[in-house]
């Protein structure tokens, strides 16, 4: 069967879309909050080597909360589907904004105390030190210097 162009079937739907995985504000936050506590349960371990005769020892290590962690234990695909409740409602936008600074302030501390890899909680939050080490400050687009300059 083909349809014809231009028609407004789609007006005879019941409803638009599918529903909302997640329908309430309380209840995510409930749920970042069970996914924060198993984090904090869930240690790696790790080798290390100490003193001079180099001893091997297994060390604890803290796990990071991580956004796409958070995704998988809501079993969510996306981040934007979480981030687009920040337009449904104020009371989500609170929830959402908490819940994304939580995950900010325990990476920086983590990686302040050094339990977590700098370098890599830098890049993944998007604080990279930029150093100007080709242009000497000069714009790009500038032309090049000639012998009497």
């Amino acid at each position: 069967m083909t349809f014809q162009k231009g028609n407004q079937w789609w007006r005879k739907r019941a409803k638009h879309g599918r529903d909302r995985i997640i329908t309430d504000p309380q209840a995510l936050l409930e749920s970042a909050y069970e996914y924060f506590e198993q984090t904090d349960n869930r240690k790696w371990t790790k080798k290390d080597w100490v003193g001079k005769d180099a001893i091997e020892v297994t060390r604890e290590t803290e796990t990071p909360y991580t956004k796409s962690g958070l995704l998988l234990f809501l079993d969510i695909e996306q981040w934007r589907t979480i981030e687009d409740l920040k337009n449904v409602s104020s009371d989500f936008l609170q929830v959402v904004t908490h819940i994304e600074k939580i995950i900010f302030t325990q990476k920086i501390e983590g990686a302040s105390v050094g339990a977590f890899n700098a370098s890599i909680v830098s890049r993944e939050l998007g604080l990279a030190e930029k150093s100007d080490i080709t242009t000497n400050g000069k714009d790009i687009n500038q032309q090049p210097l000639t012998p009497e300059q």
